[in-house]
Order: C-alpha cells, then structure tokens, then sequence
C-alpha cells in the first residue's frame, strides 16, 4: 500500500503559517521599539501613563 501525500502538505503549510506568524511578531517587535525611541523624553520618575493628569475633581464632561 502506498502512503498518503497529505501530511507532509499539511505540515508544510503548517509550518508556513508558523513562519508568517513569526514574522508578523518581529515586525510588531520592531515597531514598539521605534516608538520606544521616538518616545519624547519625560522626567524621571513620571509615569507616561498618568502624565498631565491633576489631582483632585475632574470637570464633568456635561458641562463642557
């Protein structure tokens, strides 16, 4: 009896989609690295998060 060809196809596109995947995920890497550099410097120990936010009552949205 004569195997049948189809697992090595479906490992072969497994692998394809794999590769692409890795890919996809380096170049993602080196987007947030190139935002990490263009990032404008803030003060040290300000958190980017939170940056400008006052402390105390917030306005309410309404009123604007």
């Amino acid at each position: 009896m004569s195997t049948n060809g189809r697992p090595s196809i479906t490992k072969r596109n497994r692998e394809q989609a794999r590769r692409e995947r890795a890919k996809e995920k380096s170049e993602r890497r080196a987007q947030r690295a190139m935002e990490k550099q263009n990032r404008t410097n803030l003060p040290d120990g300000e958190d980017p998060d939170i940056a400008g936010i006052v402390p105390g009552p917030q306005p309410n949205p309404a009123d604007e």
